[in-house]
């Protein structure tokens, strides 16, 4: 429970109908959970309008509304607050309500196109290593010390994300790791958090069905590091081109990593193996059992913000070198027969070029690279062709298949990835809509040391069709399958 007046501190308010000296007993975004007492912020979303749900969220038992519009009839019971951005408003009120929990932990956001899951997951498991209690908001998992909690978005909204805030706070955690989302950034779920730092891994082609133009993406990426305080680290990839505008507006103390120039945190790949890599970072050289040049700059985030958490740079490097990826991130098994099958989230044309260069750069040179893929439904179609052209071009063989098609139809999203490819790709290219099949001709076609890249979905332990989430885990059939040839 709080007063109204208190939680509205920072909330940019524009009219108020009805006192505001009330004690609310809870925050929702959903009017289904109103109970008696609670405070309904009306959010105009993706697919319904919070608006359409006061009078409900009213007849459930709420003394106060939060929204942009108010409603024609108002009662004299009930105080309404109107706001120009509910999103905004909220992720303020949601963090006064839960005592502020950010700012009792040392918070760390990380955004980019690629790389966030690896980076928050990493340090995640290098703190805990560490000895320290810690949390992980991430797209595979919550964690709170050891508890999982299943994880629905990549950044939850601000109602939610300041629960887990505060639950994390309640079981003594001191460090909390973050992905933080071009949407969760536009949408405003992290507005209000007090971050002890920020990470930019890259940006690349993606999210353009949401914010339309690459341009958008940009901006929205840099508002984060725009709104950090000075007493805040950012760190940011000189390799990529848009490294130093995501930190050219913000007061926070900015570091760089790269392993072309030089930086505050600098890396030089010596082996890159199956085995892992052999790194100088700064100027000490080090294993690590992560794998590919894309490792080797999350590496250096990683090291970089641990250096910023102030640790000492030999005791990280010592625990990272024992450190192993996130799950769905160039994940491999190895059949008896030696065919090595490869799981990453790659779902970007980029992420996907990364982790087939890092494949290449394995390869004793007479492999088969055979790379199962597809592109997710709903999402944006634009990258489509990319996808398959990018895949076509560093592959021997190639397989299309259905990733999550969500509402669309499947063979229409192969359609137009099969748009992207030459005379000379499609004659290694065959389409197969059902991706347990898909991935069962790949193993079928392989021989022994060929490589099998099954791309696109990584963690996820589904397939979502038309709205129904079926078990599906790619590195789960890739197990069955390596079973069954080793009989």
């Amino acid at each position: 429970m709080a007063n109204l007046q208190n939680i509205l501190y920072k909330v940019h308010l524009k009219a108020v109908h009805g006192s505001t000296a009330l004690d609310v007993t809870a925050i929702e975004i959903d009017s289904r959970k109103i109970k008696a007492g609670a405070l309904f912020v009306a959010i105009k979303g993706e697919h319904s309008d919070g608006h359409s749900f006061i009078t409900k969220a009213i007849e459930l038992g709420a003394i106060a509304i939060v929204c942009e519009e108010l409603p024609s009839k108002m009662l004299k019971s009930v105080t309404y607050l109107q706001v120009s951005n509910s999103h905004e408003a909220v992720a303020y009120m949601a963090h006064e309500f839960y005592g502020s929990p950010s700012e009792k932990v040392k918070l760390v956001g990380v955004t980019g196109t690629n790389g966030k899951t690896t980076i928050a997951t990493v340090l995640f498991k290098l703190f805990t290593q560490l000895g320290y209690t810690c949390g992980l908001v991430s797209t595979v998992q919550n964690q709170i010390a050891e508890t999982i909690i299943p994880s629905t978005h990549t950044t939850p909204d601000a109602v939610s994300l300041n629960v887990l805030l505060k639950q994390m706070v309640d079981a003594g955690c001191t460090h909390v790791f973050m992905e933080c989302s071009s949407h969760a950034i536009h949408q405003h779920r992290i507005t209000g958090l007090n971050f002890a730092g920020a990470l930019f891994s890259n940006i690349t082609h993606d999210h353009l069905d949401y914010h339309k133009t690459f341009e958008e993406y940009i901006r929205v990426k840099k508002q984060f590091f725009d709104g950090l305080k000075s007493t805040a680290f950012a760190i940011t990839n000189l390799d990529d081109k848009r490294g130093a505008v995501m930190v050219q507006n913000s007061v926070a103390r900015q570091f760089t990593y790269s392993l072309k120039t030089m930086a505050s945190f600098k890396g030089k790949i010596l082996e890159n193996g199956l085995s892992g890599l052999v790194m100088m970072v700064n100027d000490k050289e080090v294993h690590f059992r992560l794998i590919g040049e894309f490792n080797a700059y999350n590496i250096l985030a990683i090291y970089g913000a641990a250096i910023c958490l102030g640790e000492e740079s030999e005791k990280i490097l010592t625990v990272m070198s024992m450190l192993t990826s996130a799950e769905g991130r160039f994940d491999y098994v190895i059949s008896k027969n030696k065919i090595i099958g490869i799981v990453d989230y790659a779902h970007t044309p980029d992420a996907l070029e990364n982790v087939l260069a890092t494949i290449k750069k394995l390869r004793k040179g007479y492999e088969q690279v055979i790379t199962v893929v597809g592109c997710g439904g709903d999402r944006d179609k634009t990258k489509r062709p990319i996808m398959a052209d990018v895949a076509a071009g560093w592959s021997d063989k190639l397989i299309l298949t259905s990733d999550n098609p969500r509402t669309e139809d499947p063979e229409t999203i192969l359609r137009e990835m099969e748009a992207g490819l030459n005379s000379a790709a499609k004659r290694k290219t065959i389409t197969i809509a059902d991706r347990r099949e898909a991935i069962m001709q790949a193993v079928k076609l392989a021989k022994p040391e060929d490589i099998i890249l099954v791309a696109g979905k990584g963690h996820e332990k589904y397939q979502d069709i038309n709205g129904v989430k079926h078990h599906f885990d790619d590195k789960e059939i890739l197990n069955e399958l390596f079973k069954a040839l080793d009989k």
